[in-house]
């Protein structure tokens, strides 16, 4: 949010959101790497208001980190629970039919970035131009987009068309325009939910994902069938390894190494591209970590790919002998940690020291007595600014707002009554998550 002028109503909002604020430690913290930030619009940090206050915190350690004692002594006050309680039916209504439903100034909903509005108004309402297989994901299909008339105001994508479009405009033109994304099948819908928690949570390292239907000709009739489909934004800043059969990571890396370079605190105590490091900042890690384990995504299912990253063999629960896992003979090898590997292990080539969270269809039915814990092997740090919302209690009201945004899930999926369940199942496995911290006196990271 930007601008100097407010409300009371506003005050209240800054003064509620303020205490996730992350004010500079006292001291400066020594580092080998170069601090974390932001490379480009989508990936900036728009979670507060420049303008809010700063808020008195807990002593944390020169590095930026905070005792788990913390976790206990930053419940929230009485108006903060009132403004995460404050969404009524006017928020749910169904009379706002726009795709994208959220107003100019974004002010109830500070976490969704000017970028990322955009990029959700392309992804429900820009027009198939062309289409082509993606190689290896014989079901996801990359098309690229014109934007409507209608649409034709928002400037950072018009400047965009205007540079890619054109009669002689080839395909790949336009995506590395940024003017394409990936449609994917209608079980993959779970990349919309995901996409919004990790906005939520202020991880802000998902690419914006909606849900639309197509009724394009130039699509393949199972496109058309009216059947909604999960569209992710491609990210043509995105850096893949040259061997097919591991494009879809940018660093080769093994379970082995990994946990050498969680030891090594790659950017804190050991430089970046000093080995066991891989270019990749230590506190990327604890994010990738508490994303994938409310998301528990690290567990494929028969009906479509394993699209796990820290556990692709299914080492850290007992899988089902129907998960592909199982099928492919990968558990098999998880007597050995030399033959694990890593997958989807994505950076940007603009910013090589943070990771972007790809496929994130997650698994929204595992038992909890079943919950991959291995997820979480040698972390020993998580971000402040997520864990403070999973015990704020605020995470259903916020959540819950933020997916309204995408009419067309919105309404596919029930609502406020159809959504709250899996919202609660979050929340638990977010409790799950709390109490491991607690368990272990984990660390936390402020976002500096």
């Amino acid at each position: 949010m930007k601008g100097s002028q407010t409300s009371a109503k506003q005050n209240q909002h800054h003064r509620t959101l303020g205490r996730h604020k992350s004010p500079k430690p006292p001291g400066k913290a020594v580092s080998v790497g170069k601090e974390e930030k932001a490379s480009s619009d989508l990936t900036k940090d728009h979670h507060f208001s420049k303008d809010a206050p700063e808020v008195k915190e807990h002593p944390v350690s020169p590095d930026g980190r905070k005792a788990p004692s913390q976790l206990e002594a930053t419940s929230r006050k009485d108006d903060d629970r009132n403004w995460c309680q404050s969404f009524g039916e006017h928020d749910f209504s169904d009379d706002d039919q726009r795709r994208v439903r959220v107003g100019g100034d974004l002010q109830h909903l500070p976490w969704l970035s000017r970028d990322d509005i955009e990029k959700m108004q392309l992804l429900t309402g820009g027009e198939v131009v062309s289409k082509t297989r993606v190689p290896a994901h014989g079901q996801v299909l990359q098309v690229a987009l014109d934007l409507p008339s209608h649409h034709q105001n928002i400037p950072q994508l018009k400047d965009s068309q205007q540079h890619g479009a054109g009669h002689n405009t080839t395909h790949s033109e336009r995506c590395q325009r940024g003017l394409c994304s990936l449609i994917k099948r209608p079980e993959d819908w779970f990349e919309v939910f995901a996409f919004h928690l990790d906005r939520v949570l202020g991880l802000n390292r998902s690419l914006p994902a909606v849900l639309r239907t197509f009724h394009n000709n130039i699509l393949p009739y199972r496109y058309i069938d009216g059947n909604p489909r999960p569209v992710v934004w491609w990210d043509p800043d995105i850096q893949h390894l040259d061997d097919r059969d591991s494009d879809q990571n940018s660093v080769p890396l093994g379970w082995v190494q990994y946990q050498k370079l969680l030891r090594a605190r790659c950017g804190n105590q050991t430089g970046l591209s000093t080995e066991p490091c891989v270019g990749v900042l230590h506190a990327e890690w604890g994010r990738l970590a508490l994303f994938d384990f409310l998301l528990q995504e690290a567990i494929g299912e028969k009906t479509k790919q394993v699209n796990d990253r820290l556990d692709r063999n299914c080492c850290g629960f007992t899988p089902d002998p129907t998960e592909l896992c199982v099928e492919n003979q990968l558990h098999s090898k998880c007597g050995n940690s030399k033959d694990l590997q890593l997958v989807h292990i994505l950076v940007r080539k603009t910013n090589p020291s943070r990771l972007v969270f790809i496929d994130n269809s997650g698994r929204p039915q595992q038992s909890s007595d079943n919950l991959n814990f291995r997820l979480l092997e040698g972390i020993d740090e998580f971000p402040e600014k997520a864990i403070s919302v999973l015990q704020s209690g605020c995470l259903e009201h916020l959540l819950l707002r933020s997916l309204y945004t995408d009419k067309e899930f919105w309404d596919s999926y029930g609502g406020h009554t159809g959504l709250r369940p899996l919202v609660h199942l979050v929340e638990k496995r977010g409790h799950y998550l709390l109490q491991h911290i607690r368990d272990k006196r984990l660390l936390l990271r402020r976002d500096l």
